[in-house]
């Protein structure tokens, strides 16, 4: 009878499930042939229906398992027993079946408390915040008041929905109901104002709670400060919650390396690794995310990468931690292999993998690698990302393919201020000044207001082509826009003018600086006093450099090669006799040319390639042919105190002079020649290859430490000024 009932109901869902009366073996038979006092068996006078179908649901691992006891409840009569149903829905909602939840719940008639809890509990676990937010509202429209245990899970889905004034809502009701003293609704407070970065509200709420602190009001109020940039704070408060003796978890461990990884403190870092360890939490996936980037952010990447290694399943968030990982050492070939074993795997990237994969190449500088790159991009999801498209015009810029950057540039339909600054400064790393000028109007006319990026690029372009008034009136005019310059603003400005010979108008600008000049201010006025030979203020620049960075090997190199230039060999002795006192060595000169996808490194007068016997044959063939040329060494800016000829040979062993004879030996006539130096490109050798690209009609793109250098027909895109 209660079958026939059950089943006259055309629009229940109930009608669609077909009964059967045997569903899971030994388990859901509801006719037994002989009597039993098991409460299992629902002809035993002790039978409990709840305790039945919860232990069913609880070992339940399929939607066929939910069909087979949700059409038992319908044979049984007992499809109406709210007990069940919310059950149900749980476990429905556990196992990632949310439609089916969602039916089940829209069917029940008159849902009360405990089942709009399930169904808002189910889209919150499934990160469905915004559904979650939405059934809360028709709860309350419904005459239904929440209790306790909706609220917390309200909060997790206004949090994550970012819907900060709904979540405000939510507070406020929360006073009103009576709950301001449920220290489990004042925990799911403090992490809802963490989300949204509200650490402040966050910790109002955490005070007020008093000595009814939880571990999880103690891993709420750690995690806000963590998750919105303030380590010191987070470990603060992690050192406090461990001197009242609570034992910590592992949602704690994971906010305290966080912490230390963001201040880079890899002992302290350690100490908690130890912790993991004891605890037995090694295989936490959220704790070993948190390891691998506490050991990569600390530059101890090899072992990051042992524990990733390790990892038995890696999610997308291990592989990008470790992708970034490598990239942000600069191990950025290995970052490229994680990536291409990633996709071997099957495994779908998201867009930071692709962002940090992207990162990686336009490290790397190979112009290859960044075109496979982007045709994977291509065909993938990600072509129309804004944000993968900003990646990807830096990511050519930087590898010389400023063409190609463009390209995107223009196939990007929804332009934002990152793509229309990465364009421009892609165009200042070139010394394409008048093109980013010209995109800078493109970009005003089409009603985009500029950032302290945007002005970044162009203040870089006008510098790179000596564009001294150009430069200085777009600085001047940053406060139209109601931009604050910033230190790297007045770098800019400052090798601008100092570049230009205008050094007395450079000191005079730091001088009257609002802001306390800092390295790469000193550093662009002694770099401008080396080339312009200004001994005295190349040496006042190079005293605050001292005393900021005591430690950088450049400042010094730079001071010695001032001395050098104007003969003062005993300068230059005091400067070496300094860095040893310091442990310092000048940084080698590395150049890097990638021939048929394989980089092959060279260093001044390296002999160790196994072509080096032919590579220094032919490169005695050029160097012949350029002096016929009328090339002549300038000697004056050799570093030490030697004969002309071994001031001649040391500069013509250079390490991009080598680099190129091997990609001309190696590559079919008329093919471009890319090379990457760590270095800043010299005086003889600008003018060697400016003289080899006419000499064998090649077109050869430098990238040094600066900028990007392209040579063709005898002339160089920075036109020698650099």
């Amino acid at each position: 009878m209660s079958r026939n009932l059950a089943l006259s109901k055309p629009s229940s869902i109930f009608s669609r499930i077909s009964p059967s009366p045997k569903l899971l073996p030994s388990d859901l038979h509801p006719f037994p042939d002989h009597e039993s006092n098991n409460p299992h068996d629902i002809h035993s006078p002790t039978f409990n229906p709840e305790s039945f179908y919860t232990s069913l649901l609880d070992r339940s691992t399929c939607k066929k398992h939910l069909n087979q006891i949700h059409s038992q409840t319908i044979v049984t009569g007992l499809h109406s027993n709210g007990f069940i149903v919310t059950k149900l829905i749980h476990t429905a909602s556990n196992l990632g079946y949310i439609p089916y939840a969602r039916q089940v719940f829209d069917e029940f008639p008159d849902p009360y408390v405990f089942l709009w809890n399930a169904i808002i509990r189910g889209y919150s676990r499934q990160n469905m915040f915004n559904e979650a937010i939405g059934l809360y509202t028709r709860m309350q429209d419904a005459g239904v008041g929440p209790d306790c245990f909706t609220m917390p899970h309200v909060l997790k889905s206004c949090g994550g929905a970012a819907a900060f004034e709904v979540g405000r809502a939510v507070h406020a009701q929360i006073f009103r109901r009576g709950f301001e003293s449920d220290v489990f609704v004042q925990n799911g407070l403090v992490a809802f104002y963490a989300k949204c970065g509200r650490v402040d509200n966050a910790r109002g709420v955490f005070e007020l709670l008093g000595d009814h602190r939880t571990i999880v009001s103690w891993t709420s109020i750690i995690s806000a400060y963590a998750q919105n940039g303030q380590p010191i704070e987070a470990l603060n408060f992690f050192k406090n919650m461990r001197s009242y003796g609570l034992q910590v978890d592992w949602i704690t461990l994971v906010s305290g390396i966080s912490a230390y990884a963001d201040i880079e403190d890899l002992g302290q870092g350690k100490s908690l690794h130890s912790c993991v360890i004891k605890m037995g939490l090694e295989s936490e996936p959220d704790l070993r995310i948190a390891l691998i980037t506490l050991y990569a952010k600390c530059g101890n990447v090899m072992v990051a990468k042992a524990l990733f290694d390790e990892t038995e399943t890696c999610n997308v968030i291990m592989w990008n931690t470790m992708i970034s990982g490598f990239a942000k050492n600069g191990c950025c070939g290995e970052a490229i292999s994680v990536f291409q074993r990633m996709l071997t795997k099957k495994l779908k990237p998201d867009s930071v993998t692709i962002c940090s994969t992207i990162l990686a190449c336009a490290q790397l500088g190979s112009l290859e690698e960044a075109r496979k790159m982007g045709g994977y991009i291509d065909k993938s999801e990600y072509k129309a990302d804004v944000f993968v498209s900003s990646a990807l015009i830096d990511m050519y810029a930087k590898c010389g393919g400023v063409e190609l950057a463009r390209k995107v540039f223009d196939q990007t339909k929804t332009k934002d201020i990152v793509v229309w600054s990465s364009m421009i400064v892609g165009y200042g790393l070139h010394g394409k000044a008048h093109e980013a000028i010209s995109l800078f109007s493109m970009m005003k006319q089409a009603g985009m207001s500029p950032n302290d990026v945007t002005f970044i690029g162009l203040l870089t372009a006008c510098n790179h082509a000596g564009l001294v008034e150009e430069g200085w009136r777009i600085f001047n005019s940053m406060k139209d826009y109601n931009i604050e310059p910033r230190h790297q603003h007045y770098a800019c400005v400052v090798d601008l003018l100092g570049r230009a010979g205008c050094l007395d108008r450079a000191y005079d600008f730091i001088k009257k600086m609002p802001i306390k000049p800092g390295v790469s201010i000193w550093g662009a006025l002694l770099s401008a006093s080396r080339i312009y030979r200004h001994v005295e203020l190349g040496e006042y620049s190079a005293q605050h450099l001292f005393s900021l960075d005591p430690y950088n090997t450049g400042h010094y190199v730079q001071l010695s090669n001032l001395y050098a230039s104007v003969r003062m060999w005993s300068g230059v002795a005091r400067i070496r006799v300094l860095m040893k006192e310091k442990g310092l060595a000048k940084d080698m000169g590395c150049s890097m040319i990638e021939i048929d996808g394989k980089l092959q490194v060279f260093r001044m007068g390296d002999k160790s390639h196994p072509r080096s016997d032919e590579i220094f044959k032919e490169h005695k063939k050029l160097d012949t042919r350029l002096k016929e040329a009328g090339l002549v060494a300038d000697t004056e800016s050799a570093l030490h105190d030697l004969s002309y000829e071994d001031k001649e040979e040391s500069i013509c062993n250079h390490s991009e002079r080598l680099a190129i004879v091997y990609g001309l030996m190696s590559t079919p006539f008329g093919t471009t020649l890319r090379i990457t130096k760590n270095l800043r490109a010299c005086v003889n050798c600008h003018a060697a290859i400016k003289l080899i690209s006419r000499l064998e009609n090649r077109e050869i793109v430098v990238r040094d430490a600066n900028r990007f250098h392209h040579f063709k027909n005898g002339e160089c895109s920075c036109g020698d000024y650099w």
